[in-house]
């Protein structure tokens, strides 16, 4: 199971390239993976059907000290769901293969999303651990709003895609908090453990109703039940085989699938019937209503579904033998037929270039054969026989007459009502597709190719097979429903076959048919009807209103709080933290403050220069002295870490802070030169008293928390265990590459997000492009010229090349090459020639730390802020060329490396160990080297290395090169300016102010325009 759900995922990564290379063809070979999942389920009928048989389990260690792991389940029930996501999941993509035109866009994405769906869909029936199969369920959720709205460039696609997404995700939420109740009420998160309990009389009151009823409005959402009902339908806007899969087979079943398997134990919990009862039998008639209304094909299926699923999940609900085994009928009958209608609509659509049934006709004599596969399949919706309709809704009629009890009353009548809107929309549909209409020009008939009607026809061939052969179903829905409780003597005994002779079902079904059938003769009749009757509570409109209420909302709240003022921005921050915070100290009755002014007199030193530079930053008024003045107090906590006993934080502080400087200057030359000036209702004492409320919350709550602590902290173990089980010495590094690994890539993934949001908001058209290499011609002589800006897209700066024209190919042969790169007044050959000398002697104290943080100061991190600080050193030396000289590589590359790298070491501790980022050590003496001790978890830090190195680079190109280039393209736009006001001077004869605009121009050659305030009131 696990490498059938590894398989999908595998097949999605490949699917781009693969679709890209072959077309629309590789859709058969994707193929393949749900057909190997449908012949691996069949080949385990022994294991689960046999004498002994007995459910495939296979445990998957995540979290083991915290009880958290994946449990794959095969039993029954996730069998039969099993069959149905990879058996119509492997004719739903050989139909994509004639059914998508060659030239469709998108279609390589199309395809990885669509095998990632199905991968989704059968991770979620597979998994027996409640949070494993959340994360399947919303797997499903996200890649179905993809799916949805493929067509990207239709509004109508988007917005479905959107609705299905916002609605799914609410029940999803929902659910998730309904599963935390209950592992938290019950202590395990076992699905088949939490069953069997409820079903012994277990765990089924107090917090565990709540929790369950939370659950099902997942599942009635996922499911399109009322008042949810209304996305299905919008909803196919999708493409034809998305429609014939999530919303036949797939998707809408893994609501189904979840009240079938929680049943068993809870349906007699307060709420259960109720709720599951009355949503199903409104959903199945609202549904069937809707249908007879509707002209365009799929979405009479569409609506035709929402009736099916109110069907299923009343049928579901029950948990009893006989009653569960109809529903399980009723499951395989429903995805079968239709999933075949479908994909029938899809061929007509195609061939017709329509699915308005007023527009339709002659269907029968155009297309034949998806005529007989439609009729079949539609047929079977109906409940006609001999079809494996028929067989189903005759075991629901019979099941449900069986039973004793008032609900099943109630549901029987419920059900044959929507049945006979069934029928009736089920030959609206085949009337509406096939038939041939007075007045309406008949379809011209086109042969259909053998790949795109294989589909439909195997479907059709099941749902004919099935119907006599029902009672070969019956041996296998009987080991589920044989363990399920009953209710009432006689209570599993029931056996679906095609004939049971002349009995009530048989009776009713002949009633159905026929006032169904009526029903549609009396269309017309029936249709006036429909139309003078109130339509009752649209929900998607209502649906529509509330989004427009958050909407209207949100735009209320964003134009009270989102004024473009920071110091409001930070005031309402700052006022939340400290009124929440403030209420909780205040309610705190467990204080126990225990004070202690200082543990050495250094620490009062640290302490006084920390409080001369607070106040010191607050009356800087240049924003250079606010930027160093702050930056002594990070260089104060070096000093306090040091004195402690930390070297390793002390490291790690000073390079941290030391960056922050740099991208404090990097990102100021683009603010105003003077800083500390009121323009709000925030004055200096104001701002004073919010701050001041700040440092002693803070401070109480520092307090506050040491004093209450009743256990000893988990800290205390860490040097044992980073010694005996990390192999370092280095507590820091290995509690971050090892013991807590999982802090360490969550905060790296924040660090790629960062660096990918950073560039995103400075290249807004784009962050692909490398940083320009000043380089030579062939002749030996340099690139020389002046900088010139074209405009187009990417903003880059082209050089005017001297000579007879020659194309670039030699590196340029210069040592230091900022003197024909910056402005005279720009440059130091002091730090250039020191950087130069000193920068890869750094790079390789770089690569010491990181391999030496093991058992020493240093480490991932550590060394990747040293290398950044040698490509800074490079950028501040040399400008954008000489960084492009000393990283000619791509942040992205970098970030995405290291990431990699991450996550393979991730992986590997699950392939050589029995758990995620399991770390193994090898130890031994090697000639020269002498004793080593290496240990896998390296790989992992040299992924923070690369990470680091990535994120360092991306700054220098955002806030560096890229502003450099901001820049330079505002001074030559103000240059050309003064230029034209000096011609058009010239021209009006009016040589004063030439002469005035010359000395602007000559001191705009020698000032850095944004440098200071000198340069800013130039």
């Amino acid at each position: 199971m696990i490498i059938m759900t590894g398989a999908f995922f595998g097949a999605s990564v490949i699917a781009y390239p693969l679709v890209r290379l072959l077309g629309r063809n590789a859709f058969f070979l994707l193929a393949l993976v749900p057909l190997a999942g449908l012949l691996w389920s069949l080949s385990t009928i022994s294991d689960l059907f046999g004498p002994a048989a007995q459910p495939l389990v296979e445990n998957l260690d995540w979290l083991p000290e915290l009880g958290l792991s994946g449990v794959f389940r095969l039993d029954v029930l996730s069998w039969i769901m099993t069959l149905l996501v990879t058996g119509v999941g492997a004719l739903v993509f050989v139909y994509c293969a004639r059914y998508f035109p060659p030239d469709e866009p998108g279609l390589a994405r199309f395809a990885g999303i669509f095998m990632a769906f199905a991968g989704m869909m059968y991770g979620l029936v597979v998994a027996d651990e409640l949070l494993m199969l959340y994360l399947f369920w919303e797997g499903t959720t996200v890649f179905s709003y993809l799916l949805i709205g493929h067509s990207q460039s239709r509004r109508r696609s988007r917005q479905a895609a959107l609705q299905a997404l916002i609605v799914t995700t609410a029940g999803g939420l929902a659910m998730l908090v309904g599963m935390i109740l209950l592992i938290t009420a019950t202590g395990t998160g076992q699905i088949s453990t939490l069953v069997d309990r409820a079903q012994s009389g277990m765990d089924t009151g107090g917090v565990i109703v709540p929790a369950v009823i939370l659950i099902l409005v997942g599942a009635v959402s996922k499911s399109a039940l009322m008042p949810f009902h209304f996305w299905l339908p919008g909803a196919m806007a999708a493409p034809t085989p998305v429609s014939a899969y999530l919303h036949a087979a797939a998707m809408v079943k893994a609501g189904i699938y979840l009240v079938l398997r929680l049943a068993p134990g809870y349906n007699n919990i307060p709420g259960w019937s109720e709720v599951l009862l009355t949503l199903g039998l409104l959903t199945m008639f609202i549904g069937g209503w809707q249908a007879l209304k509707q002209t365009d094909l799929k979405l009479l299926l569409a609506f035709g579904t929402v009736s099916q699923l109110g069907f299923l999940t009343t049928m579901a609900s029950f948990g009893t033998p006989d009653i569960t085994k109809a529903a399980l009928g009723l499951l395989i009958a429903h995805a079968l037929f239709k999933s075949c209608l479908f994909l029938c609509v899809g061929i007509i659509d195609h061939r017709a270039g329509t699915r308005d049934l007023t527009k339709l006709s002659g269907g029968w004599k155009a297309f034949p054969v998806v005529a007989v596969c439609a009729s079949i399949a539609a047929a079977s919706m109906a409940g006609l026989p001999p079809l494996l309709g028929f067989a189903a809704k005759e075991a629901a009629y019979s099941t449900l007459l069986s039973s004793p009890d008032k609900i099943s009353v109630i549901a029987f009548i419920g059900i044959m009502i929507g049945s006979i809107l069934t029928v009736a929309y089920s030959a609206r549909f085949v009337w509406g597709a096939f038939s041939s209409k007075p007045g309406v020009d008949d379809i011209a008939r086109r042969d259909e190719k053998l790949t795109l009607v294989v589909s439909p026809l195997i479907l059709t061939a099941l749902t004919l097979a099935l119907g006599p052969g029902v009672g070969l179903l019956d041996g296998y829905f009987s080991a589920w429903t044989s363990g399920l409780p009953a209710v009432a003597e006689g209570d599993g005994h029931y056996h679906l076959a095609l004939w049971h002779g002349f009995e009530p079902a048989l009776a009713f079904t002949a009633v159905t048919v026929a006032a169904g059938l009526a029903l549609f003769i009396f269309r017309r009749s029936f249709a006036k009807v429909q139309s003078t009757l109130p339509s009752g509570l649209d929900f998607h409109e209502l649906y529509r209103k509330l989004i427009g209420w958050m909407e209207a909302l949100a735009l209320w709240v964003t134009a009270r709080t989102q004024r473009g003022s920071l110091p409001f921005y930070q005031g309402v921050v700052y006022f939340v933290l400290v009124a929440g915070l403030g209420l909780a100290i205040i309610a705190n009755d467990t204080w126990s403050i225990t004070f202690r002014l200082w543990d050495t007199p250094l620490d009062l030193i640290v302490a006084a220069v920390l409080v001369i530079v607070a106040i010191g930053a607050t009356r800087a008024k240049k924003r250079f002295t606010a930027v160093v003045v702050t930056g002594i107090s990070g260089y104060a906590m070096v000093a306090y870490f040091a004195f402690v006993g930390a070297p390793d934080l002390a490291l790690t502080q000073v390079l941290v802070e030391t960056i922050t400087i740099v991208v404090f200057v990097l990102v100021l030359r683009r603010l105003p030169a003077r800083i500390g000036e009121s323009t709000g209702r925030l004055t200096p004492a104001r701002r004073a008293i919010i701050g001041g409320a700040v440092g002693i919350t803070m401070m109480l709550v520092v307090l506050i928390a040491t004093g209450v602590r009743v256990a000893d902290p988990i800290s205390v173990d860490f040097g044992q265990l980073a010694y005996e089980l990390g192999h370092g010495k280095n507590i820091v590094n290995v509690t971050l590459v090892d013991i807590r690994a999982w802090d360490t890539m969550g905060e790296i993934s924040v660090l790629v997000a960062a660096g990918t949001g950073i560039a995103g908001l400075i290249f807004v058209r784009g962050r692909e492009g490398h940083l320009h290499r000043f380089e030579r011609k062939r002749d030996g002589t340099e690139a020389a010229g002046r900088i010139r800006f074209q405009p187009v897209a990417e903003d880059v700066v082209d050089l005017h090349h001297a000579g007879r024209g020659e194309g670039l190919s030699q590196k340029r042969a210069s040592w230091l090459i900022a003197g024909r790169t910056l402005a005279p007044r720009n440059r130091s050959i002091i730090l250039e020639v020191t950087a130069r000398l000193i920068f890869h002697a750094v790079i390789v104290f770089s690569v010491y730390l990181l391999f030496a943080g093991h058992n020493d100061p240093g480490g991932g991190f550590a060394g990747g802020l040293v290398a950044g600080l040698a490509l800074v050193v490079r950028y501040l030396a040399g400008g954008k060329y000489e960084l492009a000289e000393a990283a000619p590589f791509t942040p992205s590359g970098m970030l995405g490396t290291g990431l990699v790298t991450a996550i393979l070491t991730v992986i590997g501790g699950w392939i050589w160990g029995d758990t995620v980022f399991e770390s193994v050590y090898l130890e031994g003496d090697l000639p020269l080297l002498g004793h080593l001790s290496f240990g896998t978890s390296t790989f992992f830090d040299i992924g923070v290395y690369l990470i680091v190195v990535g994120l360092m680079l991306d700054i220098l190109r955002s806030l560096g090169a890229e502003v450099d280039l901001h820049q330079e393209r505002d001074e030559m736009m103000l240059t050309n300016r003064i230029h034209d006001n000096v011609n058009f001077s010239e021209n009006m004869g009016a040589t004063a102010e030439h002469r005035a605009v010359s000395e602007i121009i000559d001191r705009v050659n020698e000032l850095d325009v944004d440098n200071g305030a000198e340069g800013g009131r130039l």
